[in-house]
């Protein structure tokens, strides 16, 4: 079979950056509020009180210290906390699409291609805005590519998932090229009065071509060693929205149709998950613990992270084997694992061996060995 490389990476940060000052204090700003419109009930029993956060809560418990986010003001307003991003008309692109298509230009600048070197584009994302047509279409028509297009979810892995996809269909013989991307607009499905979790995620849009190796010339590659991918059912992370909800209106605008999780429960679970796809990934293909120099790990706390380095390695890993861009970026779901790596690539040796992986809802786990060519 031909063997796949990916040529380029691309990154749309948006313009909006949130930090962990200015979102507690419209956070406790709403917490006072609801704690006075809510005096009575709140004394008699029938209402619990809200309490308060702190930016240390914040950062002891995740390592996030700011976030990007589309918009700034809908989220920050007390009365509102949610972004205000505007309905566009079915003539105009799309929010994704257009976050899509900037992080796809810059992949393939990187890579030395043009529209009409790729074949296929895959959108792999945690929350796609609309079930049909896909935004992969979208995206594939907005770029000029002469080919297929097909959004995919596998929350926070839907990107290594599209890249065992694009693999596949190189392999295949299906397509030369394929555009994986990732818009995450994750503030859209975050509640941000839940005192939990308000502060996890951020937006981004990452992107990444694969080609066949004997086709690709950019200065830029890395070979695919190995993928494995594992799914178990968990409802530890779960978002209930969907076009059924309107069907029962009394579940409509209830907190389940946002994001929501236990927390202690599924960093107990993951982690040894994670460190386990990692170890067998990598013996599977021959390649020891010890020679992997870069860990490009999915970016949702810095506490796990820390922790399924110590698992597979034996000891604390480096910033520079373990890079991290939450402190900046937050939560971006599938995109987290894919900035460290377009962030986090260029200064490594060839014949480098790293290891992107990304784990989260579903559970959902992807692992994707690569090295990097000169």
């Amino acid at each position: 079979m031909s063997k796949v490389v990916i040529s380029g990476t691309g990154l749309f940060t948006p313009p909006n950056s949130i930090s962990n000052e200015e979102l507690i204090a419209s956070f406790n700003a709403y917490v006072a509020q609801f704690n006075l419109d809510n005096a009575n009930a709140i004394a008699n029993g029938s209402v619990t009180a809200l309490e308060p956060s702190s930016v240390e809560f914040v950062e002891k418990v995740s390592g996030i210290k700011s976030r990007f986010v589309m918009d700034k003001e809908g989220v920050l307003d007390i009365t509102r906390m949610v972004p205000r991003i505007p309905e566009r008309s079915d003539d105009e692109p799309s929010i994704m699409c257009e976050m899509a298509v900037a992080a796809s230009l810059q992949a393939l600048e990187r890579a030395g291609r043009s529209a009409a070197d790729v074949d296929a584009v895959i959108v792999a994302c945690s929350n796609l805005q609309r079930g049909y047509p896909a935004i992969a279409v979208e995206v594939q028509s907005a770029l000029g590519i002469d080919g297929y297009g097909y959004d995919m979810n596998v929350a926070c892995s839907s990107a290594t998932f599209g890249i065992q996809a694009a693999v596949s269909a190189i392999q295949s013989g299906q397509a030369r090229a394929v555009l994986v991307v990732n818009p995450e607009i994750t503030s859209g499905h975050l509640n941000w009065r839940d005192r939990d979790s308000h502060f996890i995620f951020g937006d981004a849009c990452t992107a990444i071509l694969l080609e066949r190796a004997d086709l690709a010339t950019s200065k830029h590659q890395f070979e695919v060693v190995a993928v494995k991918l594992k799914t178990q059912f968990s409802n530890n992370i779960r978002n209930n929205f969907g076009f059924l909800n309107r069907a029962d209106e009394s579940g409509v605008g209830k907190p389940d149709k946002l994001f929501r999780q236990q927390g202690r429960k599924v960093f107990k679970d993951v982690c040894p998950m994670a460190a386990a796809m990692i170890t067998s990934t990598t013996a599977a293909a021959d390649i020891q613990i010890d020679d992997i120099k870069r860990f490009w790990l999915h970016q949702a706390n810095l506490n796990m992270n820390l922790l399924i380095a110590r698992l597979i390695l034996g000891r604390d890993a480096t910033a520079e084997e373990s890079p991290t861009i939450l402190d900046t970026y937050a939560n971006t779901s599938s995109a987290g694992s894919v900035i460290a790596f377009h962030k986090h690539q260029d200064d490594l040796a060839t014949g480098a061996v790293g290891v992107i992986c990304s784990f989260g809802a579903g559970y959902s786990i992807g692992c994707v060995v690569v090295k990097k060519l000169g």
